[in-house]
C-alpha cells in the first residue's frame, strides 16, 4: 500500500512540474510522453487533479490550475513582493505614480504588492484583489504573452469579445497595456510584463495614476521607465529565485 501511494504520488508531481514548466499549454498526448506515462493512467490523474484544481483544462489543453496559484501566491507575497520592492520603489519616484505587481491567477491577475504615493492615496490600491481583462491593464499585459488558446480562459473570465480578443494582439505586439478610465474615471493604468526566457510571463508591473498622468507627451518617459524596470526585475527574479516560470 505505501508504494502505491507513493507511486500515485509521484505520477500527480511529475505531471503538476511538467504543466509548471511548459513554455505554452499542454496537450494530453505531450504530457504523457514526457513523464513517461500511458496516455490512459496521465489522462485518469489529470481528471483528479483538474477536479481538485491543481491543473486547469482549457480545451485539449493543459495549465496550472488555481489551486497552484493559490499556492504560488503565498510565495509571491513572502519572496516575489520582496525582491520587487526595491525596483517598484526606485520605479515610483522616477515617475511619480503608483505601482502595483501583479501575478497570474485562473480568471485574471491579483494584487500582490503596492508602492503608493502621498499625493495619489486617493486611488484605491487593490491589494489582493483580482483584476480582469475587462476593466484593467495588468490582466491585458500578463495574458497577452500567453497563446491564443491559454488567452481564452482569461477572454471568457471577462465576457470578453473579439475587440478584446484584438487588444490582446496589440499587447503582444506593442509589449504595453494601457488603459484609460475604464476601472474607474480619470484613472489610467500602463502595464508590462516581465517574462521568463522562453517568453512566459512571471509576473506584472503597472503604473497606475491620473488620467492626466499618461497624457500623450508623457507616454513615452513611461513606458522608457517601466521598461527599464520590467527588465531588472527579470534579472533580479532570474538571478535570486531561479528562472522557474
Amino acid at each position: 500500500m505505501p508504494g502505491s501511494a507513493s507511486s500515485a504520488v509521484d505520477k500527480a508531481l511529475d505531471l503538476l512540474e511538467a504543466i509548471a514548466d511548459s513554455d505554452r499549454p499542454q496537450r494530453l498526448s505531450e504530457l504523457a510522453a514526457r513523464v513517461g506515462l500511458h496516455r490512459a493512467t496521465a489522462h485518469r490523474v489529470l481528471v483528479d487533479l483538474v477536479a481538485r484544481g491543481w491543473v486547469l483544462r482549457a480545451g485539449d489543453h493543459y495549465l496550472p490550475g488555481p489551486a497552484q496559484l493559490r499556492l504560488s501566491d503565498a510565495a509571491a507575497r513572502n519572496s516575489l513582493a520582496t525582491l520587487c520592492r526595491p525596483v517598484m520603489e526606485s520605479l515610483s519616484a522616477e515617475t511619480g505614480l503608483m505601482v502595483n505587481l501583479q501575478v497570474l491567477e485562473a480568471s485574471g491577475t491579483r494584487v500582490v504588492e503596492v508602492v503608493q504615493p502621498e499625493r495619489l492615496l486617493m486611488i484605491a490600491h487593490l491589494r489582493d484583489q483580482v483584476l480582469t481583462l475587462d476593466r484593467f491593464a495588468g490582466p491585458v499585459a500578463m495574458v497577452a504573452n500567453l497563446d491564443e488558446v491559454a488567452r481564452e480562459p482569461y477572454v471568457r473570465a471577462a465576457d470578453g469579445t473579439d475587440a478584446l480578443r484584438a487588444e490582446l494582439r496589440r499587447t503582444a505586439a506593442d509589449g504595453f497595456a494601457l488603459e484609460r478610465g475604464r476601472h474607474q474615471p480619470l484613472i489610467a493604468s500602463l502595464s508590462r510584463a516581465v517574462l521568463s526566457h522562453r517568453g512566459m510571463p512571471i509576473c506584472a508591473l503597472t503604473l497606475v495614476g491620473l488620467e492626466s498622468d499618461f497624457d500623450d507627451g508623457r507616454l513615452p518617459a513611461l513606458r522608457d521607465a517601466l521598461a527599464r524596470a520590467t527588465a531588472r526585475l527579470a534579472e533580479v527574479i532570474t538571478q535570486r529565485v531561479g528562472d522557474a516560470a
